[in-house]
């Protein structure tokens, strides 16, 4: 394990964010790092990756779809290149293979149609050395949200990217992109995203991690991988090497055996705090009360750093915009109201067309000091309800290399706003150094009102009962004790309340009778 840092004033600048055992869980060597934006690219690379594996594949995750194509410009020849049938090739060609997939059992919620997934993947699934498990581990209305790929404990995959339906997508962003469709062949709107790819010892930490999550899902212990070569994918060049990485993790208390761990809301608080100039977001969600207030603190201060957001338009689905939308548009009502030196400002980002690209990115970068990428969002339930899992690297003067992580983490923020504005790496550099190293100015200087860029978000306004309902954390609440209380607040507002009440009541009946089933089902 490599030291957290110094322990030194709270709030100096040489006060290392990451701490074990605060801020994160682990703190482990990684010898190769690379930043990886959009499924495209995270796709092809955890299949290079896994043709690689001789002992163990764990892939753990919200949702999979095994109907998903992993490449579709250019599939290697004579590789099945839909997940699942890929999973059952890699399984046939190396007999000492076993391949755990792990699902969180409710995310067929999200996508009805596809409730009877599990049960067609029983019938596809022969032998031991290929298993899909649910994971119903969690929390009445919490899910298990992490996103993560371990082969062979020497590469490691951890992100906010779903190998699901409606994911892929490229840095382009094209308004027809003919391999952006789903299983059935309809196309979907542009997607944007972000993961890590890692190898070394962190790696390893990663496997730790996914047999624990599997353990306690499945009863079955898996023993690590022995030593062996990496499996680092050939064409992806890493960004960093020989660097620190920290896991921080948050799960719910669940049980005698598992303790509520809130490391990564401490993550986003201590990082806050030690921000100077810049604090930049990429999110799904904007919906957290505490991160909120920690940002509205921040922008009262007179030398205090900006911060730029990047979030979707709307959230997905007509229940979470009711839930999610109403929460940020309160928030951002209250950070404005505390703006009072223009440091603030969230966007979203558009096509050449005009479409709206949806943000399911979960990266924070802190000055040229912290990057974080992760399954994290920013809502109350990532900070202490969901099963989360977040990958940190921090720039410290005590590091022999200091300099080389300032760079890599400089050269990952500008690439992703780069990709959102629709402009050359070079064409930002010179907008930074034009507006004295500021993002927020050099954003505003480079956005167009037409094409590929970056718009200001505004939320529509909103009526009495929905800035209640805004208030109320209705289905976001960051402690599993607090969904009850939440959801009979939320029932109480007039309209709204009766709406949501509609949606809360068909999701609980399906999630109840699900349920039921594998409860009868575990009894025989």
């Amino acid at each position: 394990m490599s030291p957290a840092g110094d322990d030194i004033s709270q709030g100096s600048a040489d006060r290392a964010i990451l701490r074990e055992g605060e801020s994160c869980w682990r703190i482990a060597k990684a010898d190769r790092v690379a930043v990886i934006a959009d499924a495209a690219a995270y796709f092809a690379a955890a299949k290079a990756s896994i043709l690689k594996a001789k002992h163990s594949v764990f892939l753990i995750g919200w949702d999979f779809d095994l109907r998903i194509g992993l490449e579709r410009t250019d599939p290697m020849p004579d590789v099945p290149d839909e997940l699942g049938d890929f999973l059952t090739y890699v399984v046939e060609n190396r007999p000492d293979l076993r391949v755990f997939v792990l699902r969180w059992d409710l995310s067929f919620l999200k996508f009805p149609f596809r409730a009877t997934l599990p049960l067609k993947l029983l019938d596809w699934i022969a032998g031991r050395r290929l298993q899909f498990r649910l994971d119903h581990e969690h929390p009445t209305g919490a899910c298990h949200h992490q996103k993560i790929v371990v082969v062979d404990d020497t590469v490691a995959f951890c992100g906010g990217i779903d190998m699901t339906v409606y994911r892929w997508d490229t840095p382009a962003h094209a308004d027809e992109d003919p391999c952006r469709k789903d299983p059935t062949g309809e196309p979907y709107h542009p997607w944007h995203d972000a993961t890590i790819c890692l190898m070394g010892e962190v790696a390893r930490a990663l496997g730790d991690l996914a047999r624990e999550r599997w353990k306690r899902a499945t009863g079955e212990k898996i023993p690590p991988a022995p030593l062996c070569e990496p499996c680092w994918p050939d064409h992806l060049s890493p960004d960093l090497t020989d660097v620190d990485v920290a896991i921080a993790r948050t799960e719910p208390a669940y049980g005698r055996a598992q303790p509520e761990v809130r490391e990564i809301e401490a993550l986003y608080l201590a990082a806050i705090r030690a921000a100077q100039k810049t604090i930049y977001i990429e999110t799904q969600y904007f919906a957290s009360h505490r991160i909120a207030a920690a940002l509205r603190e921040r922008l009262q201060e007179e030398d205090g750093p900006e911060i730029v957001v990047i979030n979707p338009k709307t959230a997905y689905g007509w229940l979470e915009e009711e839930v999610m939308g109403t929460s940020r548009a309160v928030l951002l009502k209250h950070i404005r109201n505390c703006d009072r030196y223009g440091r603030f400002q969230i966007y979203t980002p558009v096509t050449e067309n005009g479409t709206d690209i949806y943000v399911h990115a979960k990266v924070v970068a802190i000055d040229d000091r912290l990057l974080r990428v992760g399954s994290s969002n920013l809502n109350n339930r990532s900070m202490g309800l969901d099963t989360e899992c977040d990958l940190a690297i921090e720039a410290l003067p005590s590091q022999s290399n200091e300099e080389t992580i300032r760079q890599m983490i400089r050269d990952v923020r500008n690439r992703l706003v780069a990709e959102h504005l629709g402009v050359t790496r070079s064409e930002l550099d010179d907008a930074l150094e034009a507006e004295g190293m500021s993002l927020l100015r050099a954003i505003e200087r480079l956005r167009r009102e037409h094409g590929r860029s970056l718009v200001p978000f505004d939320p529509p306004p909103l009526s009495e009962a929905e800035m209640a309902l805004g208030e109320t954390r209705i289905l976001d609440p960051d402690r599993p004790e607090e969904m009850s209380e939440n959801l009979l607040q939320g029932l109480d507002l007039p309209g709204v309340g009766k709406a949501i009440g509609l949606g809360i009541g068909a999701a609980t009946g399906l999630a109840a009778a699900v349920a039921f089933g594998r409860t009868h089902s575990n009894d025989k």
